[in-house]
């Protein structure tokens, strides 16, 4: 019966010694890449210091690094509140934020993930500030005035996760809705100015047709007095008589055969009549 040399066994535990050698060499030290930020933790517990891009040392088997990713994060968030007028006002935020990297091991023994900060810091505190800029003003002010209302929006939600190692770089409104009642009376609304100013419009052209026609009358005036004095001025009964005689042609009666005019020189219009229906 062969027996198995001790010498062959070297190998073997040779290469096992070298994959832990190997295997603890990879366990010794993390890399970072840019954008990006670590934090230490030694048998679960977060250390000081956060670790910036680049190649870090760190205790093989019993330490881990947690990493952050602190370029621009964008969230869509959804909110609702009541406004001064206590109509119901939702909205949607989207959210473009950063983490501190100062603040990241705080974070880290605060909030944990991302995920977490999202949820737990970022949706509630978008919630309470959209309150307090919905409840300085009416609903229809929320939609007339929706910079004012943003602009609220954004000083609330700063200050309020500031604190918290979260920088907000830009919000933007994506969608903002009331309830159908109120969507039915700005309909209503609507249609009412738009009656009121077309009553407005018929009235203004009324005012104005009937001042033309003031003006035409005022005209017309003028040029008879005109015309009346220039013809008393040149002697203007010969015109007025041969007027007569023309609008007796045009008007398409038989002309009469006999013409009887005044005595003086400043008789009137000729009187005319037919001898021939005096039988």
């Amino acid at each position: 019966m062969n027996t198995q040399s001790p010498n062959s066994w070297q190998p073997l535990l040779g290469g096992i010694v070298a994959a832990l050698i190997v295997l603890l060499g990879f366990n010794s030290f993390v890399i970072l890449n840019p954008g990006q930020a670590g934090v230490l933790s030694i048998l679960g517990k977060a250390q000081d210091g956060v670790l910036l891009e680049g190649i870090h040392l760190r205790p093989p088997l019993v330490s881990n690094v947690d990493v952050y990713d602190l370029t621009v994060q964008k969230f869509e968030v959804p909110a609702e509140s009541s406004t001064k007028d206590l109509q119901d006002l939702k909205a949607s935020f989207a959210i473009n934020f950063r983490l501190d990297p100062i603040q990241v091991v705080e974070i880290r023994r605060t909030q944990g993930t991302l995920q977490n900060i999202v949820s737990k810091i970022i949706a509630p505190q978008t919630q309470e500030s959209f309150k307090i800029a919905a409840a300085r003003r009416t609903v229809e002010e929320a939609i007339t005035k929706r910079d004012e209302l943003k602009e609220d929006f954004d000083n609330a939600l700063s200050d309020r996760l500031d604190k918290y190692g979260i920088l907000i770089l830009d919000t933007s409104v994506v969608d903002l809705s009331f309830s159908p009642e109120f969507a039915r009376a700005v309909e209503e609304k609507q249609i009412a100015e738009q009656k009121s100013q077309r009553a407005v419009y018929v009235a203004r052209e009324a005012e104005q047709q009937a001042q033309a026609d003031i003006n035409r009358a005022k005209g017309k005036a003028e040029a008879q007095r005109l015309l009346a004095e220039t013809l008393r001025a040149q002697g203007g009964e010969l015109v007025l008589q041969k007027e007569a005689i023309e609008a007796w042609r045009e008007g398409g009666a038989q002309m009469p055969k006999v013409l009887v005019t005044g005595g003086d020189s400043q008789g009137g219009v000729p009187f005319l009549f037919n001898l021939g229906n005096m039988d």
